[in-house]
This record gives structure tokens, sequence and C-alpha cells, in this order.
């Protein structure tokens, strides 16, 4: 699995467990192997602009994710995977934006932009929280995720 990272956030991140998180959420959810996953860090008014652009939202947010090439995913063994392994598309995470989130839920910044990825990821997978449902299977994925990520590295 090929995940690049960039931080121009400006802000010190551990990138390490950044693509560790997100190589472990692709890696349970039985993407390809060869796929390719971009992860991005900016700068609030980057975000800002960004979830302007594409979401029509004002000001930052925490978590953008692009899908590229959803044809190519392979969803696990439940589902039929859709041809040749691409690029999955880009997570844009505002580690300024996930500081604020993580000490209004009472955890570390680190935790927070762990969330925010697994939270791409899935989105990336075709997961989305718009309707009730949606958001429990989405919500519930995601701490699973998280759970055995932990519990892995500890």
């Amino acid at each position: 699995m090929s995940i690049e990272i960039a931080n121009e956030s400006g802000i010190d991140v551990d990138t390490d467990a950044v693509l560790a998180v997100a190589r472990h959420a692709l890696d349970e959810m039985g993407v390809n192997p060869l796929a390719e996953l971009s992860v991005l860090l900016v700068d609030v008014e980057y975000m800002t602009e960004l979830n302007h652009r594409w979401m029509g939202g004002d000001g930052p947010t925490d978590v953008l994710a692009f899908p590229m090439d959803e044809g190519s995913v392979d969803h696990g063994p439940g589902e039929v995977s859709g041809g040749e392994p691409g690029l999955l598309g880009d997570i844009v995470l505002c580690p300024e934006v996930a500081a604020k989130q993580a000490a209004t839920a009472g955890h570390a910044t680190a935790d927070e932009l762990h969330l925010l990825t697994v939270h791409g990821v899935l989105h990336l997978l075709g997961y989305d929280h718009a309707e009730p449902e949606e958001e429990r299977e989405m919500f519930g994925l995601q701490a699973r995720l998280l759970a055995s990520w932990r519990a892995a590295r500890s």
C-alpha cells in the first residue's frame, strides 16, 4: 500500500502514526494492497479555502476526503472489485482544528488526528454519515478500527 503524506500545516505532527493508522484502516477494510492514498496536513487558511470551494462551508473544517477512483477499491471478500488498483484519493487534515476539537473532547491532538484519518479513509471507501443509519454504521466502524489499531500498538 502506497501512502504519501505531506505536512504543510506548520504544526509538528507525528506523521508516522498518521500513516500507521491509515494503513491499518485500509488493511482492515480489505483494500487492495496496491492502492495508493495521499494525506495532506494543511493550515487553517488553506482548509477554510478548500471547505468553501468544495463543500460550500464557512470557516475551516477538520477533515476533507476527495475520492479519486472508487471503481478500483477492493472493499473486501463480500463485494466485487471493479478493476485494477489505483489512487484511492486524498485526505486533507487540519491539525489546528483537530487540536481545538481534541481539547473540547478531552483527549490528545494526536488521538483526534488518528480519528480524523480513519474518518477520511472511510469516506474514501464510500461511507457517509448524512443519514442516522449511515452515521451509526460509519461511526461504529470508525470506533472498531481505532480500537483495533490502538490494541495492536500496545
